[in-house]
């Protein structure tokens, strides 16, 4: 009897633990389903429209570098909820678009996982939840301390910046940011 219940107690947990990951992976992908169509009916709108009415935050903008296929949906604000579900646009910061810096961060496992793949020189598109559309070129990109980005909030120039942790295949958090500088080239029609 004993040998019976070790397979069948193992069985049961490995059961369990997929469901577990399954589940995961089913509320990403929904979260993602809620967000796009939040951003679009932002959009359309012209007012921000919250994904799920619990929602602590609201899609903002929109970011693309197509050379890569990538894509995410900025959120207002960067509560530990709101970077969760997507990058997060830093509330000190300006929009995209606007004179200054525009920051946008998030988690370097999940949606800011490609920004080991953008390379200097890389087109970055925004969409704005006003439906404006900015174009920036990638510049440069920084290693810096959390607490010493070196941001200048009263830039004059026009400014994307895209923050995450360093390094990319950390499994723990340190005290290291990268940093990818974009400088805005233009409108996108």
């Amino acid at each position: 009897m004993p040998r019976l219940i070790s397979p069948l107690a193992l069985a049961l947990i490995g059961v369990i633990l997929f469901g577990d990951g399954a589940y995961i992976h089913a509320k990403a992908w929904l979260a993602q389903a809620l967000l796009e169509r939040a951003f679009d009916r932002s959009i359309a709108t012209g007012q921000p429209v919250k994904p799920w009415s619990w929602a602590d935050t609201w899609p903002v903008a929109r970011i693309e570098v197509k050379r890569i296929g990538a894509s995410a949906i900025v959120l207002a604000g960067t509560s530990g909820q709101a970077l969760a579900f997507g990058p997060g646009h830093l509330d000190q910061t300006v929009q995209a678009g606007e004179r200054g810096v525009a920051v946008y961060a998030a988690h370097r496992d999940t949606h800011f996982r490609f920004l080991r793949n953008v390379a200097i020189g890389d087109i970055i598109d925004v969409t704005r939840n006003d439906g404006r559309r900015f174009r920036y070129r990638a510049d440069s990109s920084t290693i810096v301390r959390f607490d010493a980005s070196g941001i200048d909030p009263a830039a004059t120039h026009f400014e994307l910046v895209l923050a995450t942790c360093w390094p990319f295949d950390a499994v723990t958090s340190g005290p290291e940011r990268y940093l990818l500088h974009a400088t805005l080239i233009g409108n996108r029609k």
